[in-house]
């Protein structure tokens, strides 16, 4: 399957439009089904680190998990969640005009970097080489992806639906986010039965 990355309905709603807050809430319980927040968490607690660095931080949910262990700064296009931490830095804005700017120990994305073209992705990750570990948790680009996520149709709203596809279509295969952020990190990736590709990187000694 070739990647495409393809506009995202719930990207393009207002945050207080009822379709968007039920999509909000599919995310939320799909996001513990597949257990990538449990998985990052993991992966962060195994690597170190005294500051963590959130993209893509949406409600936050992921952020406040990491709270517990470290210092979080979290980037969103998104504006703070009323009920955020106190503790956690929230950075509003294009990421892009913000990543010379972003500084610590690991970088996580869960379901974030594949709303971006693969061009884009580079010129990300050229920003980024001040990070000793690098954690993504991504969907994972197989076409039988389409046919479990099909399972689920009944418990979702029709935003969380198309989004589930299109996110799919524009997600990852092994060996393609090593490829993109580069040779600075002794890369793992595995991949879940659930659907996701999941992707470490170590800084080379």
């Amino acid at each position: 399957m070739e990647r495409v990355v393809r506009p995202e309905i719930l990207d393009e709603l207002p945050s207080d439009d009822p379709r968007a807050i039920r999509s909000r809430r599919d995310l939320r319980w799909i996001n513990t089904v597949l257990g990538n927040e449990r998985w990052v968490e993991k992966q962060f607690l195994l690597a170190g680190g005294a500051r963590v660095v959130e993209l893509g931080a949406g409600e936050g949910k992921l952020s406040e998990r990491l709270s517990k262990h470290a210092s979080v700064t979290a980037v969103d296009l998104a504006p703070r969640p009323t009920n955020l931490s106190e503790s956690i830095n929230w950075l509003q804005g294009d990421l892009f005009k913000l990543a010379n700017d972003l500084d610590g120990d690991v970088l996580v994305a869960s379901l974030f970097l594949h709303h971006f073209e693969t061009g884009d992705l580079v010129k990300l990750a050229e920003r980024l080489l001040t990070f000793e570990t690098l954690i993504f948790c991504e969907p994972w680009r197989v076409s039988w992806g389409h046919k479990f996520g099909s399972l689920w149709r009944p418990l979702m709203n029709d935003v969380t639906w198309h989004d589930m596809h299109v996110s799919i279509d524009a997600g990852f295969i092994p060996g393609e986010l090593p490829r993109i952020f580069g040779g600075s990190w002794e890369w793992t990736e595995t991949t879940d039965w659930r659907g996701s590709i999941r992707t470490v990187g170590r800084r080379r000694s």
